[in-house]
């Protein structure tokens, strides 16, 4: 009976969003437009369930590119006016069009001459007639099995505040730097970060020079604990690496012999390199892939530029 009921409600609103998909035309151009050219805050408000739809559409607009705020319509007329300035778009959430705590805004919208966008059912109501630009979110019927509960049509609203969001968004050519801008915490914030920010730089590279004697190249592997190091030749060009598996390796099949070379002559030439602006989930999933435990970060000339190690992208728990 439950799964009967779930299916019946999901079918309700899936249909529901295709009918306002359909609707959509010049109106929702407009909208866009609008809140593209605000030079303030996208407000966003609303009251009861339209209230919490019109919170999380704010958050959306927020971390998307796009400066908003969420204020409380019976707040607003006790006194948070105040949040309001010129240069401040509202959008509004009111399936009925007719909540009176947003109506009592209208005079201040007019003052302060801030465009109303509004998402409502009834786009002939004192609210769509107020608007500068009204979107027709209506729905032929809720979920709810009484057709009373804000169920279909909270579904409809919310989801097309997402579509303005992502227009917004793509309007305004917001990319994964600027995102990771905003979410500098949490696991949206880790899988946006670049090698650049993460990697083994300057002093702590290990580096070594192509005629650097063995004794010299271990010194530099053990201060810097990574167990590997760069080669490098003139003007910091990477010309190979060597790993602790690579010295191991030498001393078995040359023994003492080994010391006596140069860090160039037993390198591993061409190794594996990323640019500093590669993803740090990019990085991780290619050396899991060729199963290393370090890669060395070049910029387009080859000069290496740091190093990025396993274990630094694993305590990130990318996964």
């Amino acid at each position: 009976m439950s799964l009967e009921t779930a299916r019946r409600v999901l079918r309700i609103e899936a249909r529901a969003i295709e009918e306002v998909m359909a609707r959509l035309d010049g109106a929702f151009e407009r909208a866009v437009e609008l809140l593209l050219a605000c030079k303030g805050r996208v407000v966003v408000t609303g009251m009861g369930k339209s209230g919490l739809v019109a919170r999380k559409i704010s958050a959306t607009l927020s971390s998307t590119g796009t400066p908003s705020f969420f204020l409380h319509p019976a707040d607003a007329v006790h006194g948070d006016l105040g949040m309001l300035a010129r240069g401040d778009a509202m959008l509004g959430v009111s399936y009925g069009g007719e909540t009176d705590e947003i109506v009592a805004l209208l005079e201040a919208l007019k003052r302060l001459e801030m465009p109303l966008v509004m998402l409502t059912g009834k786009p002939k109501s004192t609210l769509g007639e107020a608007s500068a630009v009204v979107l027709d979110v209506s729905v032929t019927e809720e979920a709810c099995s009484l057709n009373l509960a804000p169920t279909a049509s909270t579904t409809v609203a919310m989801a097309v505040g997402d579509a303005l969001a992502v227009s917004l968004l793509e309007r305004r050519g917001f990319q994964p730097d600027d995102f990771a801008a905003l979410h500098p915490g949490g696991r949206l914030g880790k899988k946006l970060l670049r090698v650049e920010h993460l990697m083994h730089a300057g002093a702590a590279m290990p580096r070594v020079d192509v005629t650097a004697a063995m004794p010299d190249v271990f010194h530099e592997m053990s201060a810097k604990k990574l167990g590997m190091t760069t080669v490098t030749a003139t003007h910091g060009k990477l010309a190979g690496i060597l790993t602790d598996g690579d010295l191991r390796r030498l001393m078995e099949k040359q023994g003492g012999k080994a010391l006596e070379l140069t860090a160039g002559a037993a390198m591993t030439r061409n190794p594996q390199t990323i640019a500093a602006h590669t993803l740090a989930s990019e990085a991780l999933n290619l050396m899991e892939k060729r199963r290393i435990t370090s890669v060395v970060v070049t910029d387009e000339n080859g000069v290496a530029l740091g190093v990025v190690h396993l274990h630094d992208l694993w305590t990130l728990q990318l996964i």
